[in-house]
């Protein structure tokens, strides 16, 4: 059985608008369920950080207003669910990829540490988007193994084989946030033009 982890990521997966009013998509509900049976489960962490920002600029959807990010209804609907009491709960809502989202919580202070096989770091999105997240906390974070713990939501099965193979390869001997951000900005552009 692993270790309770130290402290939470939990990544977003989308909001919708309707006539206004914003609303967490299924699959980032999902997600929010995962961290609230992961802390019923386990009783710790005491520490959760919910991440997703703004992913619809690059379909051009407008800026949602404050309070209405990813993160900010990612935390108010685990407070719903209780999760409030006891834990420290923060937010993270500038990042509009999974690349940003571990960088931007370097750069906000957000992440803690230091994560061990004893005390890990757990990861909280779909097992299908799990091992990205991994690779992905391994460039910016430098965690590897059990460092790291997967809290899957449940959900749909996807196949990101070839969404993480272009992100090994596109990401390949980048080494600074600069590089990282440049690389992913090109992969987006690219991507778009299909």
């Amino acid at each position: 059985m692993s270790p309770p982890a130290a402290t939470l990521l939990v990544f977003g997966r989308g909001v919708t608008c309707t006539d206004g009013r914003y609303e967490l998509t299924t699959d980032s509900k999902a997600r929010v369920r995962a961290a609230v049976e992961h802390v019923a489960r386990s009783g710790a962490p005491t520490r959760i950080v919910f991440t997703g920002g703004w992913a619809g600029v690059s379909e051009r959807a407008p800026e949602p207003p404050a309070g209405s990010r990813e993160a900010d209804l990612m935390r108010d609907a685990a407070q719903r669910a209780g999760l409030a009491a006891g834990c420290e709960l923060h937010v993270e809502t500038r990042s509009r990829s999974t690349l940003e989202n571990l960088l931007n919580l370097v750069e906000e202070g957000l992440v803690g540490g230091p994560y061990t096989p004893s005390a890990p770091l757990g990861l909280v999105s779909h097992a299908w988007h799990l091992p990205r997240v991994r690779y992905l906390a391994g460039k910016v974070l430098g965690l590897r193994g059990r460092a790291l713990l997967d809290i899957p939501a449940a959900g749909p099965w996807q196949s990101e084989l070839l969404l993480r193979l272009g992100s090994r390869l596109c990401l390949l001997g980048a080494r600074t946030d600069t590089t990282l951000r440049r690389r992913e900005q090109l992969a987006v552009t690219l991507l778009r033009r299909r």
